[in-house]
């Protein structure tokens, strides 16, 4: 009997953390301002321009979600006017994913023209939030 209560507890939690991270998993998040200074140097070191608003996809070549995040990027860049996308490899840019908090791949950051995080997803961002999330930001193309 103890051995049922066990597999019971278990397959709950398992069940409880998959409901957990499945909701997670791709959600844009809003940015608090801090550390925005440090955050606007690492992002000018890795290429992002002041004056453009920018999608910042931190990956690796190994990472199955990447390609996926990319082609949700690459669509929705090109639906917009102004919007610009940048893929950073991890491998080659650790110590600039740690200074902006980047722990898995694939990580997407929306930067605003003025340089700041605005919003961040870890995992496959969903097209329709991004889209919502970059109207302000950018015009639509016609």
């Amino acid at each position: 009997m103890t051995g049922l209560l066990v597999l019971v507890a278990v397959l709950a939690a398992a069940g409880a953390f998959g409901w957990w991270h499945r909701r997670r998993d791709g959600r844009l998040r809003a940015v608090s301002p801090a550390g925005d200074a440090a955050h606007r140097a690492a992002l000018a070191a890795l290429g992002v321009r002041a004056g453009e608003v920018t999608l910042v996809q931190f990956s690796a070549p190994v990472c199955a979600p990447c390609r996926a995040a990319r082609r949700v990027l690459e669509d929705v860049a090109g639906r917009l006017d102004g919007v610009t996308l940048l893929e950073v490899g991890v491998d080659e840019h650790l110590d600039r994913a740690r200074e902006l908090d980047v722990w898995r791949t694939p990580t997407v950051l929306v930067v605003d023209a003025a340089g700041r995080i605005v919003r961040r997803a870890a995992g496959v961002p969903d097209r329709a939030d991004l889209l919502a999330a970059l109207a302000p930001l950018a015009g639509a193309r016609s």
